[in-house]
């Protein structure tokens, strides 16, 4: 018979992986109270949370929930993202250089299981916000040249009519 700790945790590793479209697998070790209050913060900031579950309880509830077997052991924090991935690893990619305790374990993104190099590359991929302000001015950039030729005639037309109000007004 399962111990009642034991399941109510499975429940809520059911309840973050049901409410996450993936998770990040850090080991946290060497963190103060105070810098792990700050990650978590930091985290809480970019649509992520930071929760700290046993491993085999974990992997249960992943394959419960048919995700990709992650082998991990020690001490793992789990950190899920509702939304944007990457917003989540630059904030684990900045907070591991200031503490320099924080180390990349792995992750599931998009259904599959990453290693620690691939889950490190979210950090260094450009931000949903950034992806569409480069989109919007390259969409911009050509209407604006458009928008410039367009003008010009009426521009030249102006200038050509002050030119000779300035002549008569001289005469």
């Amino acid at each position: 018979m399962p111990n009642n700790k034991n399941v109510e945790m499975l429940a809520k590793v059911n309840e973050a992986i049901e409410a996450s479209k993936g998770v990040f697998f850090i080991d946290y070790r060497g963190l103060t109270v105070k810098e792990t209050q700050d990650l978590r913060r930091k985290l809480t900031a970019a649509g992520a949370h930071m929760k700290v579950f046993k491993n085999n309880i974990a992997k249960i509830a992943f394959k419960q929930a048919e995700m990709p077997e992650v082998d991990v052991a020690g001490t793992v924090a789990y950190v899920f993202y509702e939304n944007d991935p990457v917003e989540a690893a630059k904030v684990i990619k900045e907070e591991s250089k200031a503490f320099k305790k924080i180390e990349w374990l792995g992750a599931i993104a998009d259904g599959k299981a990453l290693t620690a190099e691939e889950a490190k590359a979210y950090a260094d991929l450009p931000s949903r916000e950034e992806l569409m302000a480069k989109l919007v001015y390259v969409i911009a950039s050509p209407l604006s040249g458009i928008a410039q030729v367009c003008a010009g005639p009426a521009r030249g037309l102006a200038t050509v009519l002050d030119a000779i109000a300035d002549q008569k007004n001289a005469a």
